[in-house]
């Protein structure tokens, strides 16, 4: 095998798909970037076997071939290079010489042919989809999604397909976060994806410019998304996901509607005080067209108002801060609003106007000093 390209196309390529590299695992070549070259088109591929990701770049001067290079040394190698044209080529053996202005390495690699066959996607549903939107539904969910791989299919997200909207749902026992853009795209059917692995789409989908809009396929194991050059694909969670929509409260006592940026500084100030052992606890009491939040420990104590509108009883409640922060941070409107039954129930947290979100928080016992 044997190129030239640009450091920088080379570079981006590289961290691309280097956020799918399998950082622990008992089969070495996954820790590597699978380069195959044909008639002037380099692919690289990384994969966890769960998570694949792909992308392609021209090339000058091909040669034909394929191997399989140590991502993080080849990554921190390309990373350092000067802006400036790569030479890159294999021998016999199958190792690699890379040659940049006065830098030359040479890189022990393993053979292409030693890479686990990652199959084809047998495309069952298939559809375009705009990518700010998808990732604005990524933004609003997977912060929501369980961290604790024990706790099965609640570490993932599910991705609703209906015919006039796509919503998705993510849920840890504690919280819970629905969102969705309504348009029509043809087909149905639900699919449940690591949440994690949905963060690094988004991410990876806002670094592409000049694409607007984004292919899904489907089949019965995988979910694939194809933006440009780059191809991204998810094995699918098994199991029966949580009828979220069961355990949404229908009915108030007290609803309240703040400013956004105005609650979050407040919170960001309140949870100096709050203790992480303590579930990072804030209190909220609403009465009289004010918001009071507090907290305290042992280094001191803090207490914030805020003007709301508000109607119904006046409420105290609890809250983990970090709960209401990760909402807070996830939409951009100017105003949210709360819906409370009374302080052991869940809370809501909803848009003004529209449906396109609707956030479920349950509270933290206050125990009384």
């Amino acid at each position: 095998m044997r190129f030239t390209c640009s450091q920088m196309a080379l570079n981006k390529a590289i961290n691309t798909v280097s956020k799918a590299v399998s950082v622990r695992t008992t089969i070495p070549i996954l820790k590597g970037i699978l380069m195959e070259l044909n008639d002037g088109v380099l692919r690289l591929t990384c994969s966890n076997l769960d998570f694949t990701i792909q992308t392609t770049l021209e090339v000058q001067n091909g040669e034909n071939g394929s191997l399989v290079v140590d991502a993080r040394l080849f990554s921190e190698i390309v990373r350092r290079l000067p802006n400036a044209m790569v030479n890159v080529e294999s021998d016999r053996s199958g190792n690699l010489s890379l040659n940049c202005l006065g830098s030359d390495f040479n890189f022990v690699c393993f053979s292409a042919e030693e890479y686990p066959s990652l199959g084809s996607l047998d495309v069952i549903k298939s559809t375009t989809v705009d990518k700010k939107s998808f990732c604005e539904l990524i933004k609003k969910t997977s912060f929501a999604a369980s961290i604790d791989d024990k706790k099965g299919i609640i570490i993932g997200c599910l991705i609703s397909f209906m015919p006039d909207s796509i919503e998705m749902c993510a849920l840890d026992g504690f919280r819970m976060s629905i969102a969705r853009f309504g348009v029509e795209y043809g087909i149905e059917g639900k699919v449940v994806i690591q949440a994690r692995m949905l963060s690094d789409i988004a991410k990876l989908l806002s670094e592409t410019e000049g694409e607007d809009e984004i292919s899904i396929a489907i089949d019965d194991k995988r979910f694939r998304v194809t933006c440009g050059d780059t191809v991204m694909t998810a094995r699918l969670l098994v199991g029966d996901f949580i009828n979220y929509r069961d355990i949404i409260p229908q009915n108030h006592n007290t609803r309240f509607i703040i400013s956004r940026s105005e609650l979050q500084g407040s919170l960001e100030r309140a949870s100096l005080f709050a203790r992480e052992g303590q579930n990072n606890l804030i209190k909220f009491s609403a009465a009289d067209g004010k918001l009071e939040i507090s907290s305290r420990s042992e280094e001191g104590q803090v207490s914030e108002k805020i003007l709301c509108e508000m109607d119904g009883s006046p409420i105290s409640i609890g809250f983990n801060s970090k709960f209401i922060l990760d909402i807070l941070k996830a939409t951009d409107d100017e105003e949210v609003m709360f819906d409370l039954i009374d302080s052991v129930s869940s809370c809501l947290i909803k848009p003004v106007e529209g449906d396109d979100y609707l956030f479920f928080v349950l509270p933290v016992r206050i125990v009384a000093a």
